[in-house]
């Protein structure tokens, strides 16, 4: 026997790349083969969950052993090992030179004393280490009799240590006693190894990777999972094609960084492969009833994004007003109830097992308080290799269970996404509400995904129109308008209700009239109507739709008018409200009536009862005149009840035309910066945004942003529309204030031979002439300039509002010049003063006008008085373009510029007093920017610019600073 004076505990000697959560459990073993060698033994048990390292510290054990000279037996136990009784006693001592195999048809008994006494001879020759690793996957027998053998090494004095390793961990079937349940605990050094802490991990990976970002760091450590094993078969699967620590790289040197392309979220990304082989080993070792819900979770995240969806097109992927904290307890896919139902497990164990891997680290809170996959990666190595069939059956199962629990809609919808068709009523009826829910949040994209899905499944006939209508529109409102259309068109030929069939020939109208295809649109509501006899409202519907995507077509509205004034005087009693509106803003943009009259006759149309499906023509057209009328609070709220009436996954032409007017009302206000913040990209060709963008741009002084705009279209392809002639007039507005009046001159004479050859010769719409007469004046022909002003002044008193009025006046007291000239200028000033706040742009205008002919007439105090109330009326405005010119006539005139306020109130433009009254009654930034129809950063920024003016630093100060002023 050794000479235990001379033995002395040896460390056991960890590789370099071993975590230190090994260090406590290495050091026992070290003591307890420095108690072999002394001659005492005993009994360490290692306990732990699959992959945090049991086996690789009792082999580092082992090896030191060796090294000092102990003789050391092994015995790896494995699952479904049947080598007869005593296998792995038999791995044990097949080393042992004279290890004679007992009689296997001998008891059991007999057999296991042989065993021992084999042992124990060999023990008093040498200390032993006799290394049992998975000792809970020994056959019956060997087990038996290493318990026994435990209890031998801890009451007699040999120098024998066994050590064994056991797993240790929560599975979904309960575990069977453990190795030492019948042992004494004063025999046995138990250490259960614990998972590894991010920063352990992260050091691994960093020994590894030292160049490697913080955030790839933390990816690789969530995909390790607190695993060892995990942990170093992913670096083993990086490691062929990353960069790694140089061989001579000291600790001192500077580092060179290599770009790490982002963690792979699949498998199928890795190679050679190491990572998911362990991931399946590590659910093998788990047991059939624990890989099951692992791979069932697996599934449910699948189904829910995995805690990172992005939708098409964007958007949020929680559903709107009711956050993810809030679903039914159980009902969510990380949920214990959910999860044990579809998996068919035990509800105890289940939520037992999530807290478990929650705490190994295999799982991780989501954003929904629920466990989830520590990272994509893990959750898709998880998912490797079971079939598709079986992942559609786990998110069907998914989806009918969470409709007995009451799940959220989106949830169960975005089961149903991938399990294929259930061929049950509830399936399209819960996705289509989810895409309802998408809309109301904003996320089109999402809406489109879930009414494809619904199209799967088995629909009765009106369903399905309603479904193709849906979402043919909302294909033909974004950015796949050739399947919109072919939707569209497969919907009118299917049977439904009346009322769906005029809705889906309303959306496919819609479309074609927005793709150039006006005639087309014409015939397919005319086709409608005539199939719907009996159905006057529906008939009512169709014809004023007609007649509104008419406009999109100069001769299409000649005709459509005319059929349609010819019926109101034969029949009137066929012609409805929304259509006698027509008529109305027909004559107003004929300049067959007054703003007056106009109005009069719309607001009776407005008190008469309306179908539900003609109200938004209604609406709409009310609204269009009632900015034309410079009513624009009226306006704004025909706009308001237009818009809450539109349904968005329907196409309708109504839908664009108030967003148009709602542009309008804010250029008619000068309140440019409540445009759209964004240009919107080119579609078909211009639009009326794009028209009413372009003059805000020149306006706020944004000249090359102008350029731009202005440029971006080639016009010979854009369609021949009433859009097309705005935008016409808006580049005149743009090229004029470039400098280029020749080429402004061919677009307003461009845009006023459009328009006449529509009937639209009213200035109400586009002052093409005031516009070509300036420019005629510039370039020097004042008779031509002079006939066009005086027309445009004899149409405007037919409309007879101050701001059309007072334009005209103002440009033919300019053309007309002398003091004759200067009293048109007065009476346009006179009569914009007390006009509403609509006309505030064209009284800075006017004002201009003025002080320049004050100027001329040598009245030099009266001229600086009109131009600098002008500067400051721009300002307020934020019109750049208005104020720099009163600046410029200023100068000229032997004035300084205006001194316009820079603090208080009084400083603030229109647009951001408006916002920022909103905010002092309590609304939030996305309220404000929801009620004016802005981006939500535009408001931000005009509230920074608000904050500044007034001297104020917080949202409560603001109505104390507002009122002050």
């Amino acid at each position: 026997m050794p000479d235990p004076q001379r033995e002395q505990p040896r460390p056991v000697r960890l590789r370099p790349d071993r975590p230190g959560e090994h260090r406590e459990a290495a050091a026992l073993l070290a003591a307890g083969i420095a108690r072999a060698r002394s001659g005492t033994g005993g009994l360490v048990l290692l306990r732990g969950a699959t992959g945090t390292g049991r086996t690789s510290v009792l082999e580092a054990a082992a090896e030191d052993a060796a090294a000092q000279g102990v003789r050391v037996l092994r015995a790896r136990c494995a699952p479904g090992y049947a080598a007869g009784p005593f296998a792995a006693v038999h791995q044990l001592l097949e080393s042992v030179v004279e290890f004679e195999r007992p009689d296997p048809a001998g008891d059991e008994r007999e057999q296991a004393a042989l065993l021992r006494r084999i042992l124990y001879a060999h023990a008093e020759e040498t200390p032993m280490l006799l290394a049992v690793d998975d000792v809970h996957l020994a056959d019956g027998p060997s087990y038996r009799w290493l318990v026994e053998a435990a209890r031998h090494v801890g009451r007699l004095p040999l120098p024998v240590l066994l050590a064994v390793t056991e797993r240790s961990q929560y599975d979904i079937e309960p575990p069977a006693p453990g190795f030492t349940h019948t042992l004494s605990p004063a025999l046995v050094d138990t250490h259960t190894l614990a998972p590894l802490t991010a920063d352990s991990a992260g050091g691994l990976v960093r020994a590894e990777h030292p160049d490697a970002p913080p955030e790839w760091i933390a990816a690789c450590t969530r995909a390790g999972a607190g695993s060892p094993l995990l942990l170093r078969a992913l670096l083993d699967d990086l490691g062929a094609v990353l960069p790694t620590a140089g061989p001579h790289r000291s600790s001192g040197e500077a580092s060179t960084h290599t770009p790490y392309p982002p963690l792979p979220e699949t498998s199928a990304a890795l190679y050679p492969g190491s990572y998911p082989a362990a991931v399946h080993w590590w659910l093998d070792s788990a047991g059939p009833a624990t890989a099951e819900v692992a791979r069932v979770l697996a599934v449910l995240e699948e189904g829910r994004g995995g805690g990172t969806t992005e939708e098409p097109g964007g958007g949020k992927p929680e559903e709107p007003g009711r956050g993810a904290t809030e679903e039914p307890a159980g009902s969510a896919p990380g949920g214990a109830g959910l999860l044990a139902e579809v998996a068919g497990a035990d509800p105890v164990r289940v939520a037992g097992w999530l807290t478990a891997m929650t705490g190994l680290g295999v799982l991780r809170p989501g954003p929904d308080g629920h466990p989830r996959y520590a990272h994509p990666l893990l959750r898709d190595a998880v998912l490797t290799g079971v079939p598709d069939a079986r992942r559609r059956a786990v998110h069907r199962a998914a989806a009918l269970a969470m409709l007995h629990r009451g799940a959220p809609t989106g949830v169960m919808a975005r089961q149903l996404l991938l399990s294929g068709p259930v061929g049950a009523p509830w399936a399209p009826a819960v996705l289509r509400d989810a895409a309802a829910l998408a809309l109301r949040d904003g996320r089109s994209g999402q809406a489109v995904v879930f009414l494809r899905r619904a199209l799967e499944e088995p629909l009765p006939e009106d369903h399905r129109q309603r479904i193709l209508t849906e979402l043919g529109s909302l294909e033909c409102a974004g950015r796949d308008s050739s399947a919109g259309m072919t939707r569209l068109t497969e919907a009118l030929r299917l049977h439904g209700t009346p009322q769906d069939r005029v809705r889906a020939a309303v959306a496919l109208g819609t479309a074609l009239a927005g793709r150039g295809r006006t005639r087309a649109a014409v015939e397919v509501l005319r086709t409608v109507d005539g199939q719907l006899s009996g159905h006057p409202d529906l008939g009512a519907t169709l014809q004023t739709a007609t007649a509104l995507l008419s406009d999109q077509d100069q001769t299409v509205r000649q005709d459509v008018y005319r059929c349609l004034s010819d019926t109101a005087e034969r029949s009137p009693e066929l012609v409805g409200p929304a259509a006698r509106a027509l008529l109305v803003r027909y004559a107003a943009t004929a300049a067959l009536t007054s703003a007056d009259d106009a109005m009069r006759r719309v607001r009776a149309l407005l008190t008469e009862p309306a179908h539900p499906l003609t109200e938004p023509f209604l609406l709409g057209t009310a609204a269009a005149l009632a900015q034309w009328a410079d009513e624009l609070d009226e306006a704004d709220r025909l706009v308001d009840r237009g818009l809450a009436g539109q349904r968005p996954d329907l196409l309708h032409p109504m839908h664009a035309a108030l967003l148009n007017t709602r542009a309008d009302i804010a250029a008619a206000r000068g309140e440019y910066a409540l445009l759209p913040a964004e240009r919107p990209a080119p579609a078909h060709g211009p639009s009326n945004v794009h028209a009413t963008t372009l003059i805000a741009l020149v306006e706020t002084g944004r000249a090359e942003e102008a350029r731009r705009l202005a440029d971006g279209f080639d016009l010979r392809e854009a369609p021949d529309n009433w859009e097309l002639n705005r935008f016409l007039y808006a580049r005149g507005v743009q090229r004029a204030a470039a400098g280029d009046t020749a080429g402004a001159l061919l677009d307003f004479l461009e845009c006023g031979r459009r328009q006449t050859a529509r009937d639209v010769v009213s200035p109400v719409v586009t002052p093409w002439r005031s516009a070509a007469a300036e420019c005629r004046l510039a370039l020097g022909s004042p008779r031509e300039a002079l006939a066009l002003a005086e027309e445009e002044l004899r149409l405007a008193r037919v409309w007879n509002t101050p701001r059309t009025v007072g334009r005209s006046l103002r440009v033919l007291g300019t053309i007309t010049g002398g003091r004759r000239g200067l009293r048109l200028a007065e009476e346009a000033v006179g009569l914009l003063t007390d006009a509403p706040a609509a006309a505030q742009g064209e009284l800075a205008a006017a004002l201009l006008a003025q002080g320049r002919q004050l100027t001329a007439a040598g009245e030099r105090a009266r001229a600086r008085e009109c131009l600098r109330t002008a500067a400051r009326k721009a300002e307020r405005l934020g019109a750049v373009r208005l104020r720099t010119l009163a600046e410029a006539a200023l100068r000229e005139g032997g004035a300084r510029r205006a001194a316009t306020v820079r603090t208080g109130s009084g400083s603030l433009t229109g647009s951001e007093l408006r916002i920022a009254r909103l905010a002092a009654d309590g609304r939030t930034n996305a309220e404000i920017a929801g009620l004016l129809h802005l981006a939500r950063r535009t408001v931000e920024t005009h509230l920074t610019s608000t904050y500044k003016k007034l001297g104020i630093r917080r949202r409560a100060e603001l109505g104390q600073a507002l009122a002050g002023d």
